[in-house]
C-alpha cells in the first residue's frame, strides 16, 4: 500500500484518536444514517462514503484491530499477520513505519540489513518460514490477501470475506478469482463474524506432492445501523416516548421479516428488553434465535405550547417519586 493510500479512520468518523468506544459508535451511527444507500438511492459518492464509514468502524470498534492500527498505521493488517522474525501482535516498540513507501520496502530493507536482500526500493520476491518450517508467501502471495494457515503436505489458505447483515442472514453466492481460476462459493444463511467456511481443494498446491489444500473463508460482518448480534439473538434499541412508557402502547418494531406490532406494557423501564421469539438470527440446526428489543425512553427536545402546558400540569399533580427510597442513603 502506498503512503498516499492511507485512510485515516478517525478522520473518516470525525472523532479524535482518544475517542471512547461509545463516541465511536455514536459517530458511526450518525454518519451511517446520513450516507446509507437507502437514503441516497443512486448516489455513488454516498455509497462510497458509506463503505468507508463501515470500514473505519469495523477497525476502530474492535479493540485488537484498533490497537494495531494505532501502532502500525497503514500497515496494521500486515502487522496482524506477523512480521518476519515475530508473531502476530508483536510489540515493535513504537517503530515508525511511515518512512516506508510500501510494506515491500520495509521487508526489503529488513532483509538487506541481515545480508539476505536488496537495498530499499528494489523489486524482489521474498518469503519467510512459519513455525512448521514451511515457506509462506508474505505480502505478495496474491491480490486477495490469502494467508497460509495449514500444516502437512497439502497447504490451506485463508481469506476474509466481508458481508452485510442482509447477505449473511439470507445467504449469498460470491465469485472469487484465484489466480487464473474463478470459483463460485455459496455462503449459507446464518453466517456470523468469525465463521470459517471451508472450500475443499481450492488452496495452495504443494509443488513437491502436487496435493492441493483447502480454502477457508473467514466471515467479517459489516456493522449495521440498527441491529447487532449477541449469540444467536438479534439485539436492537427501540426509542419510545415518556407517555408510551407510562401508559403502555403498541409500536412498530423493525425485524428481518419487516415491521411487527409489539405491545409495550404500562410502566416499562428504560433499558428493559422485550423478547420477540423466532425473529432472531438463523441457527445452524434450523430455525431462528430471538430478537431482543431494548427499550430507550427518549424525552422530546422540543415541545409545543400545549405539550408544555400539559407536562407542567402533570408535574404539579404527580404523586410518584422514583427517588423516595434514596433519601436515607449514606456512606
Amino acid at each position: 500500500m502506498a503512503a498516499t493510500d492511507f485512510k485515516d479512520y478517525y478522520a473518516i468518523l470525525g472523532v479524535s484518536k482518544t475517542a471512547s468506544p461509545e463516541e465511536i459508535k455514536q459517530a458511526f451511527r450518525k454518519l451511517a444514517r446520513k450516507f446509507h444507500p437507502d437514503v441516497n438511492p443512486g448516489n455513488k459518492q454516498a455509497e462510497a462514503s458509506f463503505k468507508e464509514i463501515n470500514e473505519a468502524y469495523e477497525v476502530l470498534s474492535d479493540p485488537d484491530k484498533r490497537k494495531k492500527y494505532d501502532q502500525f498505521g497503514q500497515y496494521w493488517k500486515q502487522a496482524g499477520e506477523g512480521f518476519p522474525g515475530g508473531g502476530a501482535g508483536v510489540d515493535m516498540g513504537g517503530f515508525d513505519f511511515s518512512q516506508y513507501g510500501s510494506f515491500d520496502d520495509f521487508v526489503n530493507e529488513l532483509l538487506g540489513r541481515f545480508g539476505g536482500g536488496s537495498p530499499r526500493g528494489a523489486s524482489q520476491s521474498y518469503s519467510y518460514r512459519t513455525s512448521t518450517g514451511r515457506p509462506s508467501g508474505f505480502g505478495g502471495f496474491n491480490d486477495f490477501g490469502f494467508q497460509d494457515v495449514g500444516g502437512g503436505a497439502a497447504q490451506d489458505i485463508e481469506a476474509p470475506i466481508s458481508l452485510t447483515f442482509a447477505e449473511a442472514f439470507a445467504g449469498i453466492q460470491k465469485r472469487f478469482s484465484l489466480g487464473n481460476e474463478t470459483i463460485d462459493v455459496r455462503i449459507p444463511g446464518g453466517a456470523k463474524s468469525g465463521t470459517r467456511l471451508r472450500v475443499r481443494g481450492k488452496g495452495q498446491i504443494n509443488p513437491a506432492t502436487q496435493q492441493r489444500g483447502d480454502l477457508y473463508l473467514k466471515v467479517e460482518l459489516q456493522p449495521h445501523t440498527f441491529f447487532q448480534i449477541e449469540g444467536d439473538n438479534l439485539v436492537c434499541e427501540m426509542p419510545i416516548t415518556p407517555d408510551e412508557a407510562t401508559l403502555g402502547a403498541t409500536i412498530d418494531v423493525p425485524t428481518p421479516d419487516g415491521l411487527v406490532n409489539v405491545k409495550l406494557p404500562a410502566g416499562v423501564r428504560s433499558g428493559q428488553s422485550l423478547r420477540l421469539r423466532g425473529k432472531g438470527w438463523p441457527l445452524a440446526k434450523g430455525g431462528r434465535g430471538d430478537q431482543l428489543v431494548k427499550v430507550a425512553i427518549v424525552p422530546p427536545k422540543e415541545l409545543s405550547p400545549q405539550e408544555r402546558e400539559y407536562y407542567e400540569k402533570i408535574r404539579a399533580i404527580r404523586t410518584y417519586n422514583p427517588r423516595s427510597h434514596l433519601q436515607q442513603i449514606k456512606l
